[in-house]
């Protein structure tokens, strides 16, 4: 016969399914976040009362516990304590915070893009994570992408009836859709909607014609004239509404046509400062719970502080059910047994379900399962005592709250395993079976296959296996490629799909219209909708991912190729191997390059300003600002870049305010832009784990601008040295010739021309060369070493350097001589005269469209490079001018500080 010691035993031991909870923050994000937020909904200057309420002294005395230390620990010791810990073994500590949690189905819809992805959760608990769609933020990110097509009528056009209801049908479509897609996938659990805080739940049900004319209504009155400046925040009334009524006829659907049945959540109760209180008593949902029998509806966070009108809906309404989460740890000990005793009052057993609604915190897993634990023992044991309960219908009572009800009602098909005594933190299933489910899933990759002998295989597989030997704990490798305007594309593939793809000599197939599309994937007419390119990874760049990847990842660049598997001449990478290949064989010469990385780290303030991260700052300096402010990071990405094998020769501070340099060193000239193209990466990865955006924008704060210089040289193991000089003033004059020219490529945007002036050491606005002389853009550091100056972070830098070498090439075959002297002085200083004597005769293009203009006649560029590839750069670069011609001057500099 069970006793109330087993009683006690499964109340404290027994894994959980969490129904709701939310993503993790990423370590660097937590220290920005205050751990007060645990144990309240209050926020801003509401927050620091937090400290007297009895939610949180409680929190500090358990928290104590979990950080181990002694009794007498203030808050400020536990954070100094947490502080440490997200410096070190923050993976261990979260193993210890997840303890006795089976499953979590995960809410990841929160507006933030600084947590880890749902399925990242799996190391840290018994099972797997599955997904909880938030329908709200599904709608707006489909607005969100009408809006970058320019389907989303905007401005003026909210007066265009028509075009506004041909909008809203087309958003309706793609959103039931996006619904259909969700409820088919085996991860997604079920489906939220935080109407709550948006309009209320008061949701209005009516027949189908009234809630499309409601929806387009809202849609065109209330919720387009504001949705820019709301980032597409959906909080429109009738809008709202037929999200809502939308999603829970698919459901419907689903259970009754094909067996699928997936909850709909609902926030109710408490929440932030944001919410309406009244309106989000769950008694508002009566009709739609009416409306929608076959739709299984979660009432979340025990709608506090209605109780019981949440118990009363799951007891009469056979779909309807009540979840136990939130108040866990954010009401007192007394509460929260006196809200678990409300809940039951007259709500069936079978209808109640335990949640954390932890977020951003681990910190909150542990305390909402350490607290609910405590207080639901108390509530069963004097149930028992006052036999209204036996101890065995007790015992099944915990059962079902922690694990059977939410199987149940979100059909998983995991079973409840044995009741351990011992809940010490131990390595998961998860752990284990990742691998073993990434191999027995086929990944939805769309590779090519090429039959081939074994010797033609592209991968030189020795090198592969050694690479993977070494690092044999990774689990994800980036493919990655940079596009003819210089973003940074990517596919992620896992360890065991990559495997497969190399081992069996595949390519990624892509179309080929991705590359004629702009950053944000408007189409251009360089698009064509036919045919397929493929890209083919380059294993001798595979290269270790920087520590704080929350991925074990490397990184690998990818070349274009055909379906035959010759390289593809639209591809910017191939064609400058090719040139320098051809540079090798025909003219026994070789290249080295190396980039100097300027960069400036900007701050954004709640109102999207930026500013500079360090302003004490000049060319050079280290002021204790720098010292204490910058040099951590500064460090931190230096070291990176070292472990992962980019070594950085020097960093030091730049003359504009929070502008430093990185500078790279030389190597072969495609592996030095691979490298690059990684470096820069990092860069910009461990600034925004640091809050701070590391842009390289030519001009990001209008004071002193940012280049991408690049040192090069001619090398050759057979020519004397009078041969090579002259190749290499033949090359260079070659340059100067279509330097004009290759302005396009090297400044591909409005905006790099501002570097183009005189007196700013940038690259002057004559074309000309000189020794040791930075007002020019080609300077000659020394024999065999030049600098190119007028080249900046927006340019693809395979692109740059192709159109370099084959103006360079044309320079070196046609054997010319380098007419144009050594320009020692500022040519903006000289007369007319005294340029002319040294054939200074040609200014620098002061425009975007002055550049491409003489690209589309340079005949001697488009001898060595693909011509159609000349042609649909130029066809991009002005529909890229277009684009961000239509937007006011802060919003283009933003949206280029936020790709650039």
């Amino acid at each position: 016969m069970a006793t109330l010691d087993d009683l006690r035993n499964v109340v404290r031991s027994c894994p959980v399914i969490d129904n709701h909870a939310h993503n993790l923050l990423l370590p660097s994000k937590q220290e920005a976040h205050d751990l007060l937020t645990a144990t309240t909904e209050a926020q801003g200057d509401a927050l620091e009362d937090t400290k007297t309420s009895l939610s949180h002294i409680r929190a500090v005395r358990q928290l104590r516990e979990l950080y181990d230390l002694g009794s007498d620990a203030t808050w400020d010791d536990l954070m100094e304590k947490r502080a440490d810990i997200l410096q070190g073994d923050f993976e261990s500590f979260l193993q210890k915070c997840f303890t006795g949690i089976h499953t979590i189905l995960m809410d990841d819809g929160l507006d933030d893009t600084t947590v880890y992805l749902y399925d990242w959760h799996d190391d840290f608990v018994l099972d797997k994570t599955l997904r909880i769609v938030r329908i709200e933020t599904l709608a707006a990110d489909i607005l969100r992408e009408m809006y970058r097509k320019g389907t989303l009528p905007i401005g003026p056009a909210i007066h265009d009836d028509d075009m506004c209801a041909e909008a809203w049908i087309t958003f309706l479509q793609a959103f039931e859709s996006s619904i259909v897609t969700e409820i088919n996938d085996p991860d997604v659990a079920g489906f939220k909607s935080v109407i709550c805080y948006r309009t209320g739940l008061d949701v209005k049900v009516a027949g189908d014609v009234q809630i499309a004319t409601n929806g387009l209504e809202a849609f065109q009155s209330s919720y387009l004239p504001n949705c820019l400046q709301n980032n597409f925040r959906i909080e429109s009334k009738g809008l709202n509404d037929s999200l809502v009524i939308s999603t829970c006829r698919l459901l419907s659907a689903a259970a009754k046509q094909d067996s699928i049945s997936k909850p709909l959540q609902f926030h109710t109760g408490l929440g932030d400062a944001d919410i309406d209180l009244l309106l989000s008593d769950p008694s508002h949902l009566q009709p739609l719970i009416t409306a929608f029998p076959d739709v299984q509806i979660i009432l979340l966070h025990t709608s506090y502080p209605y109780m019981r009108q949440a118990g009363y809906l799951a007891t009469v309404y056979k779909n309807v059910y009540l979840d136990l989460g939130e108040v866990f740890p954010q009401v007192s000990r007394n509460g929260q047994e006196t809200i678990l005793r409300q809940c039951m009052e007259v709500t069936p057993i079978s209808k109640l379900l335990f949640s954390t609604d932890a977020h951003h915190f681990g910190e909150v897993y542990w305390l909402a399962l350490k607290q609910f634990r405590e207080a639901f023992e108390r509530v069963l044991v004097d149930y028992v005592e006052n036999e209204d309960l036996t101890v065995d219908q007790a015992i099944q009572a915990a059962k079902d709250v922690y694990f059977n009800n939410s199987k149940r009602v979100y059909n998983l098909t995991t079973e409840l395993p044995g009741i351990e005594v011992d809940m010490q933190p131990r390595r998961t299933r998860a752990q284990s079976n990742r691998e073993a489910r990434i191999l027995q899933a086929p990944q939805p990759l769309q590779l090519a296959w090429r039959e081939t002998e074994p010797h033609e295989k592209p991968y030189d597989l020795d090198v592969f296996t050694k690479f993977f030997e070494q690092h044999s704990g990774l689990k994800y490798v980036y493919v990655q490629w940079l596009d003819y305007l210089g973003t940074l594309r990517v596919r992620m593939l896992p360890v065991a799909a990559f495997h497969r793809l190399i081992t069996n000599g595949e390519r990624i197939g892509i179309s080929r219209g991705n590359t004629g599309t702009l950053q944000n994937d408007h189409v251009t007419s360089a698009v064509t909708a036919t045919g397929q390119i493929y890209v083919e990874p380059d294993i001798t760049t595979l290269r270790l991912s920087h520590s704080r990847d929350p991925l074990a990842s490397a990184t690998v660049i990818g070349s274009f190729c055909n379906d035959d598997g010759r390289r593809s001449n639209c591809c910017p990478r191939n064609s400058l191997r090719t040139l320098t290949e051809r540079f090798s064989n025909d003219h026994r010469i070789t290249f080295l390059a190396g980039f100097e990385i300027e960069v400036v780290f900007l701050k954004q303030d709640t109102k999207g300003e930026y500013s500079p991260w360090t302003t004490n700052h000049a060319w050079g300096t280290f002021t204790p600002e720098q010292f204490e402010v910058a040099l951590p990071v500064l460090a931190e990405i230096a070291d990176e870049l070292a472990n992962i094998g980019i070594n950085v020769q020097q960093f030091h501070s730049e003359s504009g305010p929070g502008q430093y340099e990185f500078v790279l060193s030389p190597l072969p000239v495609v592996e030095a832009i691979d490298t690059l193209v990684q470096a820069r990466q990092v860069v910009q990865q461990i600034a925004r784990l640091h809050g701070l955006r590391a842009t390289l924008h030519p001009v990001p704060l209008n004071s002193v601008g940012s280049g991408q210089h690049v040192h090069i040289s001619l090398n050759s193991s057979s020519l004397s040295l009078e041969e090579l000089e002259s190749k290499e003033l033949s090359f260079f004059a070659g340059v100067l010739e279509q330097l004009p020219s290759l302005c396009a490529f090297l400044l591909p945007n409005d905006v790099s021309y501002a570097r183009v002036a005189d007196d700013m050491w940038t690259s002057g606005a004559w074309v000309t060369w000189g020794t040791q002389n930075r007002e020019v853009p080609l300077r000659r550091v020394k024999a065999g070493r030049w600098e190119i100056r007028c080249l900046d972070g927006l340019a693809n830098p395979y692109l740059a350097l192709c159109s370099l070498l084959a103006a360079g090439l044309n320079g070196v075959k046609a054997g010319k001589h380098m007419e144009m002297k050594d320009c020692t002085k500022n040519p903006a200083r000289l007369t007319e005269a005294q340029r002319a004597e040294l054939g200074i005769v040609a200014k620098m293009p002061a425009s975007l469209e002055e550049s491409l203009h003489h690209l589309e006649t340079a005949e001697a560029l488009k001898q060595w490079m693909n011509p159609q590839l000349i042609d649909d750069y130029v066809v991009m670069k002005r529909a890229e001018k277009q684009m961000l011609d239509e937007m006011d001057e802060k919003e283009r500099h933003a949206w280029l500080v936020e790709r650039y």
